[in-house]
C-alpha cells in the first residue's frame, strides 16, 4: 500500500526549554500538550476548532480538528461514506462543545486532507453485483479491495492513541457508525460510551434502500468540474436528506468548499468497496460493551429505520430512538433534540 498526503506536519521543537509564547505557536493553550506533539493551527472550516495533521502510523496521516475545553470528556465524531468532516454541521459541533465535551472530528483515510490510498493492479469492481451479493447473504470477501472497514476502524483507534485521549466517547454517522461499532468491539479499553446515527450492521436480508436513494450510491456527476460536482451534491442531498429541511444554499457552499479543499472521487469508490467487501459486522456489534444509543430518522430512505432497530437489538443493552420525519442527514431543526439525547446518554453516570 502506498499513500499520499496533502499536508506534511512540521516537527515540533523540544518543549523542555521552549518559552510559553513559542508553545502557543503550536498549541491553542498549554493544556493541549496532553494530546501529544502536534502542530495545531486555526481551522479553515470552523471558528470553534483547531486543525492538525496527525501521523497514526503505516504511512497514514489524518486531518483532525478539535475544539472545546481540553479538560472536558473527549467526543470523537466519525463521518460516513465519502464525506469530509465538514459534513458535521458547525452548529451541531458548537452545541456539543457547549454541552461540555472536547470535540474531535477528522477526515477518514482517502477523503479530504487525510492520506490517500493508492494500490496498483486492483481489478475493476462491479459494485452493483457486490450490493446484490451482500443483500442476499453471499460473501464479497474474495474481492480484492484497497482496504476494508476493520482497517478504517484501526485508523480511528490509532487516532485515539495518537492524541492520548484515553477512554473516549464515540459518535458515528452512517458508515462512521459501522466503524464505531468495530472500534468499540475490538478496543473496549478506548471507548467510554457510544452514540450511533442512521447506521447499520450491514448484514444480509435487511430492508434495502429505496430505489431512488439506492441510485445515489451508483450515479455519477456529468463531469468532474466544480459546477457539475456542486449540482450533483445538491441532487444527492435533496434525495437522501430530510424533506422540507434541506438548505440548498448551505449544501452548495459545503460542496464548493469540499471540492476546493480536496476532490478525490476514487476515495468514495474505495470506501464503498470497503463497506461491500466487509459484509456483516454483526459479530462486532454483539461484542460491544460500551453503553450505546442508536438514533435513526423515520424518513431515511438510504438506510431504512428498521436497520437502526437491528443495530440496537444486536448491541447488548443498546437503546433505540426513532426521530420522526428525519432522513439521512443532520438538519438544523432536529439538532437541539439530537444533542440533548446524545449528551444525556454520554454523560450519564
Amino acid at each position: 500500500m502506498t499513500t499520499s498526503n496533502d499536508i506534511n506536519s512540521a516537527k515540533l521543537p523540544e518543549t523542555s526549554d521552549t518559552s510559553l509564547d513559542n508553545i502557543l505557536d503550536f498549541y491553542p493553550t498549554p493544556e493541549w500538550r496532553r494530546f501529544g506533539e502536534h502542530q495545531w493551527r486555526d481551522s479553515d472550516l470552523s471558528q470553534h476548532l483547531h486543525q492538525a495533521m496527525i501521523d497514526i502510523g503505516d504511512g497514514i496521516e489524518l486531518c483532525v480538528e478539535a475544539g472545546g475545553n481540553p479538560n472536558n470528556p473527549p467526543l470523537l465524531m466519525i463521518m460516513g461514506l465519502g464525506s469530509q468532516m465538514i459534513f458535521w454541521p458547525d452548529n451541531f459541533i458548537k452545541r456539543f462543545i457547549d454541552a461540555g465535551f472536547f470535540v474531535i472530528r477528522f477526515d477518514n483515510r482517502d477523503i479530504g486532507l487525510s492520506s490517500k490510498v493508492q494500490i496498483e493492479g486492483l481489478p475493476r469492481i462491479n459494485q452493483l453485483k457486490m450490493m446484490v451479493r451482500l443483500q442476499t447473504g453471499l460473501s464479497n470477501k474474495s474481492t480484492q479491495v484497497a482496504y476494508n472497514l476493520t482497517d478504517m476502524a484501526e485508523d480511528t483507534a490509532r487516532l485515539i492513541k495518537a492524541l492520548k485521549l484515553g477512554k473516549t466517547h464515540l459518535l458515528g454517522a452512517s458508515m462512521g457508525g459501522m466503524i464505531a461499532q468495530i472500534v468499540a468491539a475490538r478496543y473496549p479499553s478506548l471507548v467510554q460510551r457510544m452514540a450511533l446515527m442512521f447506521t447499520t450492521t450491514n448484514r444480509a436480508f435487511l430492508k434495502p434502500p429505496r430505489p431512488k436513494q439506492l441510485y445515489t450510491l451508483i450515479n455519477r456527476p456529468e463531469s468532474h468540474s466544480e459546477r457539475d460536482i456542486v449540482r450533483h451534491s445538491v441532487w444527492f442531498m435533496k434525495t437522501v436528506g430530510t424533506p422540507g429541511h434541506v438548505n440548498v444554499r448551505m449544501v452548495r457552499e459545503i460542496a464548493k468548499i469540499r471540492y476546493q479543499r480536496n476532490f478525490h472521487p476514487l476515495g468514495t469508490v474505495q470506501q464503498l468497496n470497503a463497506i461491500l467487501a466487509s459484509g456483516s459486522i454483526s459479530r462486532f456489534s454483539k461484542q460491544v460493551k460500551a453503553p450505546t444509543i442508536v438514533l435513526h430518522g423515520s424518513a431515511d430512505g438510504l438506510l431504512p429505520a428498521s436497520q437502526g432497530r437491528v443495530v440496537a437489538k444486536t448491541i447488548p443493552n443498546a437503546k433505540f430512538h426513532l426521530i420522526e420525519g428525519m432522513a439521512h442527514d443532520i438538519p438544523e431543526y432536529y439538532q437541539p433534540y439530537m444533542v440533548d439525547l446524545i449528551s444525556n446518554h454520554l454523560l450519564e453516570k
